[in-house]
Protein backbone atom coordinates (compact mmCIF):
# COMPACT_ATOMS: atom_id res chain seq x y z
CA UNK A 1 0.00 0.00 0.00
CA UNK A 2 1.63 3.26 -1.05
CA UNK A 3 2.20 5.80 1.67
CA UNK A 4 0.90 9.38 1.38
CA UNK A 5 3.45 11.49 -0.42
CA UNK A 6 4.62 8.66 -2.71
CA UNK A 7 7.12 10.50 -4.94
CA UNK A 8 6.36 8.41 -8.05
CA UNK A 9 2.98 9.62 -9.36
CA UNK A 10 2.36 6.26 -11.08
CA UNK A 11 2.04 4.70 -7.64
CA UNK A 12 0.22 7.48 -5.80
CA UNK A 13 -2.54 5.97 -3.64
CA UNK A 14 -1.94 2.56 -5.16
CA UNK A 15 -2.58 -0.89 -3.77
CA UNK A 16 -0.27 -3.53 -5.20
CA UNK A 17 -0.68 -7.25 -4.82
CA UNK A 18 2.86 -8.56 -4.47
CA UNK A 19 3.16 -11.73 -6.56
CA UNK A 20 6.86 -12.37 -6.03
CA UNK A 21 9.52 -10.94 -3.73
CA UNK A 22 12.91 -12.60 -3.42
CA UNK A 23 16.65 -11.98 -3.84
CA UNK A 24 16.13 -11.35 -7.59
CA UNK A 25 13.63 -8.51 -7.05
CA UNK A 26 9.89 -8.13 -6.77
CA UNK A 27 6.85 -8.15 -9.05
CA UNK A 28 3.28 -7.12 -8.34
CA UNK A 29 0.06 -5.84 -9.89
CA UNK A 30 -1.68 -2.59 -9.04
CA UNK A 31 -5.25 -3.63 -8.18
CA UNK A 32 -6.92 -0.22 -7.87
CA UNK A 33 -6.05 1.69 -11.05
CA UNK A 34 -8.31 1.38 -14.10
CA UNK A 35 -7.20 1.97 -17.68
CA UNK A 36 -10.02 4.28 -18.79
CA UNK A 37 -9.08 4.09 -22.48
CA UNK A 38 -8.96 0.28 -22.71
CA UNK A 39 -12.17 -1.76 -22.67
CA UNK A 40 -12.09 -5.44 -21.81
CA UNK A 41 -14.42 -6.32 -24.69
CA UNK A 42 -12.26 -4.36 -27.17
CA UNK A 43 -9.16 -6.15 -25.93
CA UNK A 44 -10.87 -9.52 -26.45
CA UNK A 45 -12.04 -8.47 -29.92
CA UNK A 46 -8.50 -7.45 -30.87
CA UNK A 47 -7.41 -10.97 -29.90
CA UNK A 48 -10.29 -12.53 -31.91
CA UNK A 49 -11.92 -13.87 -28.74
CA UNK A 50 -15.71 -13.86 -28.63
CA UNK A 51 -17.00 -12.06 -25.56
CA UNK A 52 -20.49 -13.57 -25.29
CA UNK A 53 -20.42 -13.97 -21.52
CA UNK A 54 -18.42 -10.90 -20.49
CA UNK A 55 -20.33 -8.39 -18.42
CA UNK A 56 -20.19 -4.86 -19.85
CA UNK A 57 -18.75 -3.33 -16.71
CA UNK A 58 -15.63 -5.48 -16.64
CA UNK A 59 -12.58 -3.20 -16.55
CA UNK A 60 -8.92 -3.49 -17.48
CA UNK A 61 -6.49 -2.45 -14.75
CA UNK A 62 -3.19 -0.65 -15.07
CA UNK A 63 -1.00 -3.29 -13.46
CA UNK A 64 2.11 -1.13 -13.48
CA UNK A 65 4.55 0.67 -15.75
CA UNK A 66 6.60 -2.37 -16.83
CA UNK A 67 5.66 -4.23 -20.04
CA UNK A 68 2.32 -2.43 -20.37
CA UNK A 69 1.44 -4.42 -23.49
CA UNK A 70 1.54 -7.69 -21.53
CA UNK A 71 -1.60 -8.99 -19.82
CA UNK A 72 -1.90 -10.78 -16.49
CA UNK A 73 -4.99 -12.33 -14.95
CA UNK A 74 -4.89 -12.27 -11.16
CA UNK A 75 -7.52 -14.74 -10.03
CA UNK A 76 -8.93 -17.02 -7.40
CA UNK A 77 -7.26 -20.42 -7.13
CA UNK A 78 -10.29 -22.29 -8.48
CA UNK A 79 -8.54 -22.27 -11.88
CA UNK A 80 -5.18 -23.91 -12.50
CA UNK A 81 -3.10 -24.88 -15.53
CA UNK A 82 0.58 -25.62 -16.17
CA UNK A 83 1.28 -21.89 -16.67
CA UNK A 84 -0.54 -20.78 -13.51
CA UNK A 85 1.59 -19.33 -10.75
CA UNK A 86 0.17 -20.25 -7.34
CA UNK A 87 0.96 -17.20 -5.25
CA UNK A 88 -0.50 -17.69 -1.81
CA UNK A 89 -3.55 -19.43 -0.47
CA UNK A 90 -6.47 -18.59 -2.67
CA UNK A 91 -4.75 -16.29 -5.21
CA UNK A 92 -3.08 -17.26 -8.48
CA UNK A 93 -1.70 -15.55 -11.58
CA UNK A 94 -2.03 -16.75 -15.16
CA UNK A 95 -0.84 -14.96 -18.29
CA UNK A 96 -2.23 -17.05 -21.15
CA UNK A 97 -4.75 -16.46 -23.92
CA UNK A 98 -6.55 -19.65 -22.85
CA UNK A 99 -7.64 -18.16 -19.53
CA UNK A 100 -8.99 -15.09 -21.32
CA UNK A 101 -11.03 -17.40 -23.55
CA UNK A 102 -12.42 -19.09 -20.44
CA UNK A 103 -13.32 -15.75 -18.85
CA UNK A 104 -14.98 -14.63 -22.10
CA UNK A 105 -17.01 -17.85 -22.20
CA UNK A 106 -18.15 -17.44 -18.60
CA UNK A 107 -16.21 -20.51 -17.43
CA UNK A 108 -13.19 -18.82 -15.88
CA UNK A 109 -12.24 -18.47 -12.22
CA UNK A 110 -14.81 -17.11 -9.76
CA UNK A 111 -12.81 -13.93 -9.09
CA UNK A 112 -10.40 -12.32 -11.51
CA UNK A 113 -8.77 -9.06 -12.48
CA UNK A 114 -7.11 -8.40 -15.84
CA UNK A 115 -4.12 -6.07 -15.69
CA UNK A 116 -1.88 -4.73 -18.42
CA UNK A 117 1.68 -4.24 -17.26
CA UNK A 118 3.15 -4.84 -13.85
CA UNK A 119 5.12 -3.14 -11.10
CA UNK A 120 8.68 -4.40 -10.88
CA UNK A 121 11.66 -3.77 -8.63
CA UNK A 122 15.29 -4.85 -8.94
CA UNK A 123 17.13 -6.73 -6.18
CA UNK A 124 16.79 -4.84 -2.88
CA UNK A 125 14.91 -1.92 -4.48
CA UNK A 126 11.52 -2.59 -2.89
CA UNK A 127 13.15 -3.28 0.48
CA UNK A 128 14.86 0.12 0.31
CA UNK A 129 11.57 1.82 -0.61
CA UNK A 130 9.83 0.13 2.33
CA UNK A 131 12.59 1.23 4.70
CA UNK A 132 12.26 4.75 3.27
CA UNK A 133 8.54 4.73 4.23
CA UNK A 134 7.31 4.54 0.65
CA UNK A 135 5.16 1.47 1.27
CA UNK A 136 3.26 -0.30 4.03
CA UNK A 137 1.96 -3.86 4.09
CA UNK A 138 -1.64 -4.97 4.33
CA UNK A 139 -3.60 -8.18 4.05
CA UNK A 140 -4.74 -9.45 0.66
CA UNK A 141 -8.50 -9.73 1.00
CA UNK A 142 -10.90 -10.73 -1.76
CA UNK A 143 -12.85 -7.45 -1.75
CA UNK A 144 -9.65 -5.43 -1.96
CA UNK A 145 -8.17 -7.55 -4.74
CA UNK A 146 -11.25 -8.20 -6.84
CA UNK A 147 -13.83 -5.66 -5.65
CA UNK A 148 -15.38 -3.17 -8.05
CA UNK A 149 -14.93 -0.03 -5.93
CA UNK A 150 -11.39 0.81 -7.01
CA UNK A 151 -11.44 4.40 -5.75
CA UNK A 152 -11.86 3.19 -2.14
CA UNK A 153 -9.35 0.32 -2.17
CA UNK A 154 -6.39 2.42 -0.98
CA UNK A 155 -8.16 3.74 2.12
CA UNK A 156 -9.80 0.35 2.74
CA UNK A 157 -6.53 -1.58 2.47
CA UNK A 158 -4.77 0.85 4.82
CA UNK A 159 -7.63 0.79 7.34
CA UNK A 160 -7.63 -3.01 7.39
CA UNK A 161 -3.91 -2.78 8.20
CA UNK A 162 -4.87 -0.55 11.15
CA UNK A 163 -3.77 2.71 9.51
CA UNK A 164 -5.85 5.86 9.00
CA UNK A 165 -4.15 7.44 5.96
CA UNK A 166 -5.94 10.73 6.55
CA UNK A 167 -3.80 11.36 9.64
CA UNK A 168 -0.46 10.38 8.10
CA UNK A 169 1.94 13.08 7.00
CA UNK A 170 3.76 12.90 3.70
CA UNK A 171 6.69 14.74 5.32
CA UNK A 172 9.39 13.09 7.39
CA UNK A 173 11.06 14.75 10.32
CA UNK A 174 12.81 14.37 13.63
CA UNK A 175 11.27 14.37 17.06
Amino acid sequence: ISMPGMPDARFSQSVIYLCSHNEHGAMGLIVNQIMETVKFSDLLAAMCIEANHVEGGRRVHFGGPVETERGFLLHSADYDCDETMQIKGSVSLTATVDILRLVASGAGPKNSLLALGYAGWGPGQLDAEIQGNGWMFGTAETDILFGENNSDKWVLAASRAGIDVTVLSSEGGNA
